[in-house]
Order: structure tokens, then sequence, then C-alpha cells
């Protein structure tokens, strides 16, 4: 307990807690926008298949470019984006096409922004970012919500605006170093550590739809799912910062499946399934990071190009068979937590 309370006393925390904020109040914008207009289109699965590929795939174009010029502030312009891509809709009625395009470009700047802030002011710490992540779920879910209880419109262009003072402020936390992540065997090749970290965000971010919850039946449950996902995201870095990456990550892994496997028809025990699984999540980009010390922002991009990768063919083709769905998340679960014991070296804490 006494790792924990430490954990939480770490340098800069709060500019995790602005960045959970910013990012929550991004998500509630992207999904409240989403819900609204997939709803009764003939479209619905090209729309969020669109805003997948724009939102994920160009952050690691604009995280290369972020970290060769730091000064831009790429939080600030996503902002704006989102702004823009709003009053498009409101004002201008136009294709839904062109402001979802730009919503999408605002997501990817305010997420690569977040990375880089979070993890630049953290010490070499996974706290900072992992609750910066935490915060999209609670976002997710919270937008579908706003969109299907029809909120006035213009009450998240409000929420909107309400994330600026929290970005300048969280620019106001004195940067450290990326080098101090140092959580990968340094006798691995930098190449390959990149491609199996990507490889286990790729293969995670597949099974996360293969999860059995025959349980979800209301809304009211599909929130609290969310919820767990953004506690299990936080906890991944937390726990890992107090205890040791290696231990969480391979632990973690692990645990969940037992409890994703006998969850489906048990709510409570799924959830503690999705709490273990969601943890890798701060752990991947903290090895990507390791590797590309000076290059925040373009690690952080390749985690999300390996979530797109992840959760396209979901769009495509789905395992249906409970046998097979069963064999795919024992297998990989395990494969994931040999990769991460290869490439995560001992003593991190």
């Amino acid at each position: 307990m006494n790792k924990l309370i430490e954990t939480f006393k770490q340098k800069n925390m709060s500019c995790g807690y602005l960045y959970f904020y910013i990012h929550f109040i991004t998500e509630i914008a992207c999904f409240y926008f989403l819900t609204t207009i997939t709803n009764g289109s003939h479209f619905v699965w090209l729309i969020p298949f669109i805003y997948d590929g724009l939102a994920f795939v160009p952050q690691a174009v604009i995280g290369n470019i972020s970290d060769k010029y730091p000064k831009i502030k790429m939080s600030i312009i996503g902002t704006i984006l989102l702004v823009i891509s709003y009053l498009i809709y409101i004002v201008f009625k136009v294709n839904v096409f062109l402001p979802l395009i730009i919503l999408c470009l605002g997501n990817a700047f305010i997420h690569i922004n977040g990375a880089e802030v979070t993890l630049k002011k953290s010490d070499g710490k996974l706290s900072h970012s992992a609750i910066f992540v935490g915060g999209g779920s609670f976002g997710v879910i919270t937008g579908r919500a706003m969109a299907m209880y029809s909120l006035n419109i213009w009450i998240i262009l409000l929420l909107i605006l309400t994330m600026i003072p929290f970005i300048i402020l969280a620019e106001t936390y004195k940067d450290t170093t990326t080098k101090k992540f140092n959580y990968v065997k340094e006798k691995i090749n930098p190449h390959l550590v990149v491609i199996l970290a990507v490889i286990v965000v790729i293969v995670r971010g597949y099974m996360g739809y293969g999860i059995p919850t025959s349980w979800n039946k209301t809304f009211s449950q599909t929130i609290l799912l969310f919820c767990i996902m953004g506690v299990g995201k936080c906890l991944g870095g937390i726990l890992s910062d107090a205890y040791g990456i290696r231990k969480v990550g391979i632990i973690s892994t692990l645990l969940a499946i037992p409890f994703l496997l006998l969850g489906d028809n048990l709510m409570v025990v799924s959830l503690i399934g999705v709490m273990f699984f969601s943890m890798t999540m701060s752990i991947t980009l903290a090895i990507l990071v390791s590797v590309l010390k000076s290059k925040p922002g373009l690690a952080f991009g390749l985690t999300t190009i390996g979530l797109f990768l992840g959760t396209a063919p979901i769009f495509f083709f789905k395992i249906t068979n409970s046998l097979l769905n069963t064999l795919m998340i024992i297998i990989l679960s395990i494969a994931c937590s040999i990769v991460l014991g290869f490439i995560l070296k001992k003593g991190d804490k």
C-alpha cells in the first residue's frame, strides 16, 4: 500500500489528471458526433471505420512532426479542429464526411500532445500517460450517452472550449526527460522490440472485440464495461510504477484469461478480466518510448496504428465460433505474456 501511495505522490502527476479531462472531453465530442450521425444511417459500419482510420493512423506522422517541432501546440490545433468540425456540421449542414474528417484530425492532434506532455513530464514513469489514456474510455461512453439522450449539441461545443485552460495549465509543468524510460533489455535489437510491441498492440486490439460478454444486455451495463476499461488502463501504469512493469505486464495478461473466459454470463467475473486485459496499454507505450527515447510522439503514434490494424478486421470478419474464440484468447494471451517477458528487463523497480 505504501508503494501505491508513493506512486500517487510522483512529480507532475497533476498533468496526467489534466490530460485525463482533456482526453475525456475529446472522446465525448467525437462519440457524440459519431453516435448522432450514424443513427439511421445506411453507412453505419463505414463511418466508424473511417473514424478509426483517420483518427488513429495519422498520429504517427503528427507525432513525428511534434517530436521535431515541440513548440507547436498540437492540442490547441486539435481543439480548434474539433470546434470547426462542429460548426460546419451545425451551421452549414454539409455532407457529414467533411466535419467527420476534421473531427478525426482534431482527435489525432490532441492525442499526440497528451501523450507527449504526460511522457515528457513523468520522469520516466508510466502513471501519468496511463491516467491520460484511461480518460478516453469514460469519454467514449459518456459521448454516446449524451447523443442517445439528445443533449443539446451546443453544450458539446462549450465542453470542447473548456479544454483550453487545462491544455495551457498542463504545459506549465516542468519537462523531465524521456531518456529515463529504460524498461527494455539492452541486448535485444531495437527494431525487433518495436515490431514485437506493435504486434502485441495489434493482437490485443483484435482480442478486445472477441471477449465474450453475453451478460452485456443493457446500456447501463455497457457504461460499466467502458468505465472498467478506463480503470484498467489507469491501473496498468500506476501498478507498474509501484510494483514493476514486467511483473504487472505478465501477470495481468495471464490473470485476465480465466476471468474473460468464465465471465461470459457473469458480469462481475467478466469485468475483473476486462480490467486486467486493459492494463497493457501503458506498458506497450513504455516499451516503445524506451527504444524511441527522443520520439515519444512517434512512439504513441505507433500504438494507435497498431490499434487500427487490430480493430480493422472486425469490420469485415469476426470469429463467431465459441471454441475458436476461446482458443484465440488463451493462445494469444499466453503469446503476448511471453513477448512481454522477453522484451522487458527484470528489476525495473
